[in-house]
Parts: structure tokens; C-alpha cells; sequence
């Protein structure tokens, strides 16, 4: 039976089709971004409001203080000189006392209720704020993150124009990155877009629960609104994380698997991760950094994943002419002469080592967790 060749331009449709999805999923965020932003302007205004209505008021009680002091005075007076007043002066000057020290506390109470109102109104700008960065930031890390896919893309394309098992790896390459747009889409629209807009709706219940309930139910309705915006927050951060940090091109290999492997670690309660560096950290060029990075993160992944492991130990060494990297855990294992549906994942860890002229050993048996080795040569 004889080998197909690539249709190369059909691999590039499908890759613009991909493409097309993810910058869809962008424009959502963008959309969020720019309802928070409109959000934040309403806010505004109305700050503006009550910061001139708390002028007003105490404007107002400052006239009603001198007034309370020259009815007090003049009660004072008639109380001294009790005889020398009609039993009607007297009651006027009680009254008049009584009345201004009335509107003097009601003033006093509104005061209060403006500044709470306006400090509340300053903390939900400040959230909204920065919402709005994060969302800003995503926006501009995936696209970062598809300018990179869209490089490796076309290097696994051309890659796989000699064998039909190729070509069946490049195929099940693009469908697993479409499902991974799938899944960053459903990510970003199940967490940080629906917490976003979560946040939308208590915004305008703490309003009302300021009106029925008062101050402190609304409090607790703002600390509430705290959490799920830094939890928004969270999800983002992890959500960049398992793309393509950017850390990756500021830092370098090393502090990047050690904050890559600490938020795994945290998202997943379950699973403690162990990284070990031995040698230098110093930085490798990028094409190395980036194929590494990704061999360690699929491992780990399916360490995690298919595994089920409980503890993952992930051990880096660079030295000056060789890499080496091993990833062991705990978990179920599996049989290596087995062939899975899925496991193309391991293949393209295989096709990426060759790639770098590497050597990767894969060593696992059912209940005894699986072990991989990856040595990469540094050339000159």
C-alpha cells in the first residue's frame, strides 16, 4: 500500500480554521473587558455624585451645628431666667432646641451613609480596575501564544511530508489542538467570564442589599465580591500558564518550571510535584527552552491525567554539552507494548526529542508508576 503525501495546503486550512477559533475565544474576552470597562465609568460618575452630595451634607450640618449652639443658648437663657418668659417662649425655645438637634443627627447619619457608600464605590473601582488589566493582559498573551502555536504548526507540517504515520501524527497534532482551543474556550467562558459576570450582578445586588439590609450585610456582600474576582483572577493565571507562560522568555527554563510546576501543584490539590535542578540555570537557547518546557509539561500532564499520581518528581540538569531530564511518578502506569488510541501524546514527545537530536526512555509497568528520561545534546 502506498504512502499519501501531506496535502500541505489543507493542513494550513485547517490550522487558519484553528486559528479563527481562538481569536473568536479572544474576542469574547475583549467583550468582557469592555462591559467591565463601561461598568467602571458608571461607577465613576456615580462616585462623582456622592462625593458632591457629601460636600452638600456637610455643608448643611455645619449651618445646623451654629444654628443647635444659639438654640441651646437661648433654651439656656429661658431655662436661667424662667420667670421672667410666657410658658409659650418657653416651649418655642424647647421645641426650636429639640428640632435642630433632631435635623443636626439625621445629617450626621446621612453623612455616614454617603461616605460608606462612596468608600465602597472606590473598592469596586479599584476590583473593576483590575479586572480590566487581567483581561487586557489575556488578550495580549494569547495572541503572543498564537503567533508561537502558528511557528510550531508550520514546522510539524513540513515535518511531516515523508511517511504516512507522520502524516497521521500531524492530523491527530491539529485535532488535539483544536480541542485545546476548545477547552481554553470553554475554560475562559465556564471560569474568569462567568465569575466576571457574576461580578456584574453582585455589583448591583450589594446595592440593594445596602438599601434593605444596611452597611454590614452589604460588607459581607463585598468581601464575597472579593473572592470571586481574585479567583477570577486565579483562573486566568493558570489558564496563561497552561498555554505558553511568557516567563519563559523573560526568565528562562528553570525559575519558569519552578512557577509553572508551583501552580499545577496548587491547582491540583491532589498531587504534589517535587522539582529538583541540579547544575546551572543559565539560558539555553529558545528552541530549547520551548521544546523542554513543553516535554516536561506533557509529561506532568499525563502524570497527572491518565496516571492518577499522588507524587511527581521532575529533575533538571544542564550542563555544558547535554541536558538531562527525568520525570517519575507514582501513579497506576501502563503497559509499554500496549497500543492506546491516545497515545499520540508520547509520540510527539519522541518526534520532538528527535528533533533536537535527543534521546527519550520510557520505562513503566502497571502499579509501578512510569519513569522518563530525556538527554539533549548542546550544540555549539
Amino acid at each position: 500500500m502506498s504512502l499519501k503525501k501531506v496535502d500541505t495546503k489543507a493542513l494550513d486550512e485547517i490550522l487558519k480554521k484553528m486559528i479563527e477559533t481562538v481569536d473568536s475565544s479572544k474576542g469574547e474576552i475583549f467583550l468582557i473587558g469592555e462591559e467591565c470597562r463601561k461598568d467602571y465609568e458608571s461607577l465613576i460618575e456615580e462616585l462623582k455624585n456622592i462625593k458632591q452630595m457629601v460636600i452638600q451634607v456637610i455643608t448643611e450640618g455645619d449651618d445646623l451645628e451654629i444654628k443647635v449652639r444659639f438654640a441651646r443658648k437661648r433654651l439656656l437663657e429661658v431655662s436661667k431666667h424662667f420667670n421672667q418668659y410666657s410658658e409659650e417662649q418657653v416651649r418655642e425655645a424647647y421645641e426650636k432646641a429639640h428640632e435642630l438637634q433632631m435635623k443636626l443627627t439625621m445629617n450626621r447619619q446621612v453623612e455616614k451613609q454617603l461616605r460608606e457608600r462612596r468608600d465602597d464605590l472606590e473598592r469596586r473601582l479599584r476590583s473593576l480596575q483590575e479586572t480590566i488589566d487581567r483581561a487586557e493582559k489575556l488578550v495580549s498573551q494569547i495572541t503572543i501564544v498564537l503567533n508561537y502555536l502558528l511557528s510550531d504548526m508550520r514546522q510539524v507540517g513540513q515535518a511531516l511530508e515523508d511517511a504516512k504515520q507522520k502524516q497521521d501524527f500531524g492530523l491527530k497534532i491539529i485535532e488535539a489542538q483544536e480541542d485545546e482551543r476548545k477547552r481554553l474556550s470553554r475554560e475562559i467562558h465556564d471560569g474568569p467570564a462567568q465569575m466576571l459576570a457574576n461580578v456584574l450582578m453582585r455589583s448591583d445586588l450589594i446595592e440593594r442589599v445596602y438599601r434593605e439590609n444596611g452597611a454590614r450585610e452589604a460588607l459581607n456582600e463585598v468581601n464575597s465580591l472579593k473572592h470571586m474576582v481574585r479567583s477570577a483572577l486565579y483562573e486566568v493565571r493558570r489558564i496563561i500558564y497552561d498555554l505558553r507562560p511568557m516567563a519563559l522568555d523573560d526568565l528562562g527554563l528553570v525559575p519558569t518550571l519552578k512557577k509553572y510546576l508551583y501552580t499545577i501543584e496548587e491547582y491540583n490539590k491532589m498531587t504534589s510535584i517535587i522539582f529538583t535542578n541540579i547544575g546551572n540555570e543559565s539560558r539555553l537557547p529558545p528552541k530549547y527552552e520551548v521544546a523542554l518546557f513543553r516535554l516536561i509539561q506533557e509529561s506532568v500532564q499525563n502524570a497527572m491525567k491518565h496516571a492518577q499520581a499522588k507524587e511527581i518528581h521532575v529533575k533538571l540538569e544542564i550542563r555544558k554539552n547535554h541536558v538531562l531530564v527525568v520525570v517519575k511518578d507514582n501513579g497506576k502506569g501502563f503497559d509499554l507494548n500496549e497500543k492506546k488510541q491516545g497515545s499520540f501524546g508520547l509520540m510527539g514527545m519522541k518526534e520532538r526529542v528527535e528533533l533536537l537530536d535527543g534521546e527519550i526512555s520510557i520505562d513503566s509497568k502497571i502499579g509501578t508508576g512510569t519513569v522518563i528520561v530525556i538527554q539533549v545534546p548542546m550544540t555549539a
